[in-house]
């Protein structure tokens, strides 16, 4: 939801900004401790016992920003921030080291508090995350590690995987704080009507252009002697893997098609509750250390995997995985067939909505007439300033009803699927409207009512939580009292 605001309170989009950027305790009580230029702590903490985490220790720290409980912020941490930034596109132009500082202190009192208050995250989770994370890495360096880690200026690829771990564990940490001081936060109707009236008419907030799309998804078919093809292909496989000695992951390596490829096919830590495919976990499970599997098939291809290692809870597998070949037959049959389909909607034979029912492919969209959920905001709305790019470019100049020509998408293992799309509903730019807008007004209303509660609890936790900042931000403006107890 795209906003355009004159000067709706300044306090709300300054607050609004602290809480939407995307970087990121009970008592300590000490003597005072400097942190001056020369980043080195002088004075040693004297510590209580009313802290349940591990207390602040005295140590020699170069470049340190700032101290959060338990937790230190570095300058390079600052520094890796705006390449993050960079990375993701964002200009920084006007992005400060004092706001940076400020959301990473954020964080880490998060964090802190979160093991104060013994919330939970499964280092399975954050390493299923941080797997996918480095495989994205990998392969934009063609799956040399080597290359990955020098980037990153890391010993090793398992030094950078490390430094991710510890650094998704504080935001996941910090996340789920956040969550739980807002779990409980509502607004009444009243509210939202006293927080729309109370901003002054020519401030009022205009919503952007926002579009309904539908689409309508053709396959080319996989046929039965495909599948029977790459089975049988695994199976040779297994054969000469568990007859004749050959090295499962040599075999990944040179014919698995997805990014565990380089690693021989590897998958580490795999644990019943983890994020795979059922069939996949179901088949790891039931296998002994050193076993080999039967071919099997899950939503992504076919697989045959091996258990590497048993480590309790947890195992390690190699797995290959393969997908069927699509003719070319096929393939022209499924142009043909929407292409067949779009000219009937366009004589007007058959709505869009009654061909998706019938026709598309496309599980997740085909009962609701082809409709498309936004991911964001779960509703069916898009606002066409934050639309995927590719989505945008394909429905921008559409007029409502008006048919797309047909466009041809690639999934990730290269098989080809023809779409077309239409816009159902388009709602122009227009200044807000408490009737017709109120939902998004109530999102804006409940937005600010979280921002005061998290206002509240952070300025609360600032006075009990060991808190220290380097003198060289003293002259920030941060939103909370960082600098009170220095």
């Amino acid at each position: 939801m795209q906003l355009r605001i004159k000067n709706l309170k300044p306090i709300l989009l300054n607050k609004v900004l602290g809480f939407l950027l995307c970087f990121a305790m009970t008592g300590l009580s000490a003597q005072e401790v400097v942190i001056d230029s020369t980043n080195v702590i002088k004075d040693e903490v004297v510590e209580t016992t009313t802290d349940t985490v591990k207390p602040f220790k005295r140590f020699k720290a170069e470049g340190v920003s700032a101290v959060i409980g338990e937790y230190v912020v570095l300058d390079s941490d600052i520094d890796k921030s705006y390449l993050e930034l960079r990375q993701q596109g964002i200009s920084v132009e006007d992005v400060t080291r004092c706001q940076l500082l400020g959301k990473l202190m954020e964080d880490k009192l998060y964090a802190h508090h979160a093991k104060v208050d013994s919330l939970f995250v499964s280092d399975v989770e954050i390493t299923s995350r941080i797997e996918q994370q480095l495989q994205y890495i990998i392969g934009e360096f063609g799956g040399d590690e080597k290359k990955v880690a020098e980037f990153y200026k890391k010993e090793s690829i398992e030094d950078l995987r490390q430094e991710l771990f510890n650094t998704n564990k504080t935001l996941m940490l910090a996340s789920e704080m956040q969550r739980k001081v807002v779990e409980d936060v509502e607004v009444t109707p009243e509210e939202v009507r006293e927080f729309f009236f109370s901003i002054p008419e020519d401030d009022r907030p205009y919503f952007s252009a926002e579009v309904e799309v539908a689409q309508i998804v053709i396959e080319p078919e996989i046929t039965e002697e495909a599948k029977r093809d790459v089975i049988d292909r695994l199976r040779e496989f297994r054969t000469d893997i568990v007859e004749n000695g050959s090295s499962f992951a040599t075999k990944a390596v040179l014919y698995s098609k997805d990014a565990t490829a380089a690693k021989g096919g590897l998958i580490t830590g795999i644990r019943k509750d983890s994020p795979y495919a059922k069939e996949f976990k179901d088949t790891a499970f039931s296998l002994l250390e050193g076993e080999v599997s039967e071919p099997f098939e899950t939503e992504f291809g076919y697989h045959i995997l091996k258990v590497d290692k048993v480590r309790g809870q947890e195992i390690d597998v190699r797995h290959i995985i393969v997908f069927p070949e699509v003719s070319q037959a096929t393939i022209d049959a499924a142009r043909n067939k929407i292409d067949s389909i779009r000219g009937e909607i366009i004589m007007g034979n058959i709505t869009f909505a009654d061909a998706a029912r019938q026709f598309s492919d496309e599980k997740e969209t085909r009962n609701n007439g082809g409709q498309l959920v936004n991911p964001v905001s779960l509703d069916t709305r898009f606002d066409l300033t934050k639309m995927e790019p590719t989505l945008s470019a394909q429905v921008y100049n559409l007029k409502e009803g008006e048919v797309t020509k047909v466009y041809t998408d690639r999934d990730y293992t290269g098989k080809s699927s023809f779409k077309i799309l239409t816009v159902t509903k388009k709602f122009e730019e227009h200044p807000s409207d408490f009737s017709k807008d109120y939902e998004k007004i109530k999102e804006l209303a409940l937005k600010e009512k979280q921002i005061r509660a998290i206002e509240k609890w952070q300025n609360k936790k600032i006075k009990e939580t060991y808190v220290n900042v380097n003198r060289d931000y003293f002259d920030c403006e941060f939103s909370s009292n960082w600098t009170q107890s220095n």
